[in-house]
């Protein structure tokens, strides 16, 4: 049973779901869409109720008409991703069926972007918290339900964890962590594909508190990758790490 705050809805057990952490804004958001355009079914999160249930109005006439009548099934779970109270009522709410796991939630950190030699330690361990043990802590959760359906884990990641840029050491240390957990997880879970996946810079809040007060209206709408993401899942691609810019299609 959800606990308090949780807003459930009759789902089709016929239809796929989703969990997507971080839904109610950017990337999060974009991907719920895109993957109940496909015909999921989705359960989504967020620290914000207000805005949470903003976007799931939209993400309940995300799916086309044609394919299933009426309102698409999105259960709206309020709350943080760190609290395992809330990462249990996540996993309580798909029931007996899960195909998907979205770990899209994170965060920045220190803004703005520290020097790592002026990185206060207390900000560091909370961007671990968030970036890193979350996610897997909700994976360990979900894997006897994906294990099941045959599903998959999609972890967001960044260039940051794998290239060196100047301030971003306490995000793109994070973010390298959850990579290497999500190789390791490929490598032990054979039944459950593994997804570590770099949307590239993209016009979000998160990219906006990185560069503050800058212009980063060149930056392409999260919906942009929306296509290479619904591909990934869609196709089942193998385990590994992928770029969007990589699974979009070319355009002359």
């Amino acid at each position: 049973m959800c606990r308090a705050g949780a807003r459930p809805s009759v789902r089709d057990i016929n239809n796929p779901t989703a969990l997507i952490t971080g839904a109610s804004r950017g990337l999060g958001l974009a991907l719920a869409a895109g993957l109940a355009r496909e015909g999921f079914d989705l359960i989504i999160d967020a620290r914000d109720p207000a805005a949470l249930d903003a976007s799931a109005g939209a993400l309940r006439t995300a799916g086309p008409a044609a394919q299933r009548p009426g309102s698409r099934a999105v259960t709206v779970i309020p709350g943080d991703i760190t609290d395992p109270a809330h990462r249990a009522a996540l996993i309580a709410a798909a029931g007996d069926r899960l195909d998907l796991l979205v770990n899209n939630a994170g965060t920045l950190g220190a803004s703005p972007l520290p020097a790592l030699a002026d990185y206060p330690p207390d900000e560091l361990r909370a961007a671990f918290e968030v970036n890193v043990i979350a996610p897997i802590a909700l994976t360990q959760l979900a894997l006897p339900l994906l294990r099941a359906s045959g599903g998959a884990v999609l972890n967001i990641t960044s260039d940051a964890a794998v290239e060196a840029y100047a301030g971003w050491g306490g995000y793109g240390a994070a973010k390298a962590a959850l990579e290497q957990a999500s190789n390791v997880l490929a490598a032990e879970e054979l039944a459950v594909r593994v997804w570590w996946a770099d949307p590239g810079d993209l016009r979000t809040d998160m990219h906006q508190l990185a560069f503050p007060g800058e212009d980063i209206s060149d930056r392409p709408e999260p919906a942009a990758v929306v296509p290479a993401f619904v591909r990934l899942v869609t196709e089942r691609l193998p385990s590994g790490r992928y770029r969007a810019a990589h699974l979009l299609p070319v355009t002359s």
